[in-house]
């Protein structure tokens, strides 16, 4: 064992900060797109 696996600065899971990475942009682009159709559902009125 080396330094490294002996001094972990950070206990975190990786899968929580795994599952945020995705979400977060996820999340982003599907409200871009969801502003981007109502505009085009608001502009056919």
């Amino acid at each position: 064992m080396n330094e490294f696996e002996r001094d972990v600065q950070s206990k975190r899971n990786d899968l929580i900060d795994s599952v945020v990475g995705f979400v977060v942009p996820f999340a982003f682009f599907t409200i871009i797109m969801v502003v981007a159709t109502v505009i085009e559902v608001a502009g056919g009125f």
